[in-house]
């Protein structure tokens, strides 16, 4: 492969990580293309067509910058780009139609290029869905907590009592709630009291699990089959509940992975066909691994600057290897 083949970054303009990860390609001379989604179609033009081999599309991808032909490129890595940002003349509904096409026609044709992913996002949807990553983890041989999803408060309390023991309440789906004035709220894990279950449980589903105790909780960065385990301690109840919400408050190490559990992971990963993922496990003080979810575009950076594992290389290695 030609080293002037280029490594399309897919990612938004502020994102620590993919910056480590254009510096380490830098670094090694390999070309870079990079740009956010948000910038299409108004900054960003596309113009490719289908050619009926088995490279499928190509064509050019351009800025007032740089282009790149997407037939040449060697390896994409995707990472939380934005949604297209429409030209302020439309109305709506055309700027929601529009806004969905450049979408789709952006993240489709690009996925259909047949090169080297982290992630494919087509596959990193599927893999981002946390009851069925239960269920995977359980096939691949990893420990779940103890879960539930229910509007039903009869149920809650049957799945408490069988639990008989401490019960946390976790978001089925991630995100932050916009609650004006700029004004956005993280939604936290937190524990909950089964004497408070009422008919507030009816108004939306609500995934209720055991309370794992924790000796530590493990980011553990998967990249390529290679894994970077980095250890945190919450030194306050809130940061041991939900080391994110008290960010001031943790200790950071590394720490090996038992074979067991690297194992699994690696088949996790495989039944999603996917080469990066960002697992959260807690470590019970018997040294037992539970699973609790993978973002398969997590963030990592943090992790490297912590402990000094080195997770952009491992990346900039697998995106700058021979196209498969």
């Amino acid at each position: 492969m030609s080293a002037a083949r280029p490594v399309l970054v897919v990612a938004e303009r502020l994102d620590a990580a993919a910056d480590m990860v254009v510096d380490q390609l830098n670094q090694r001379g390999v070309d870079v293309i990079r740009f956010d989604s948000a910038d299409f179609p108004q900054h960003v033009t596309l113009a490719a067509g289908h050619k009926q081999t088995a490279a499928g599309w190509a064509g050019v991808l351009s800025d007032e910058h740089r282009s790149v032909r997407l037939e040449d490129v060697r390896a994409v890595y995707y990472r939380r780009p934005g949604r297209p940002v429409m030209a302020g003349t439309m109305t709506e509904p055309y700027t929601t139609w529009a806004r969905n096409q450049a979408d789709a026609a952006m993240l489709n044709l690009l996925s259909a290029l047949p090169v080297r992913w982290i992630n494919n996002p087509h596959h990193d949807r599927i893999a981002a869905h946390k009851p069925q990553q239960l269920v995977a983890a359980t096939r691949a041989g990893l420990r779940v907590p103890r879960s539930i999803i229910t509007n039903d408060p009869d149920a809650a309390r049957a799945f408490a009592k069988a639990v008989d023991g401490p019960l946390i309440c976790k978001p089925v789906l991630g995100g932050r709630l916009n609650t004006g004035a700029d004004r956005q709220l993280m939604v936290a894990t937190h524990r909950v009291d089964p004497a408070d279950f009422d008919d507030s449980i009816r108004l939306t589903a609500h995934y209720f699990q055991e309370d794992i105790p924790k000796k530590y909780e493990v980011r553990l960065v998967v990249v390529d089959g290679n894994l970077f385990a980095g250890t945190i301690v919450g030194t306050t109840e809130k940061a041991r509940t939900d080391w994110r919400t008290d960010y001031e408050n943790l200790e950071y190490d590394t720490t090996a992975v038992p074979d067991r559990v690297a194992s699994a992971v690696r088949r996790f990963m495989a039944s999603y066909g996917i080469a990066f993922g960002s697992f959260d496990f807690a470590v019970t003080p018997d040294d037992e691994w539970v699973f609790f979810e993978n973002n398969p575009a997590g963030t990592w950076s943090w992790v490297e600057n912590r402990t000094g594992l080195p997770i952009a290389a491992a990346h900039a290695d697998y995106l700058q290897g021979s196209a498969t």
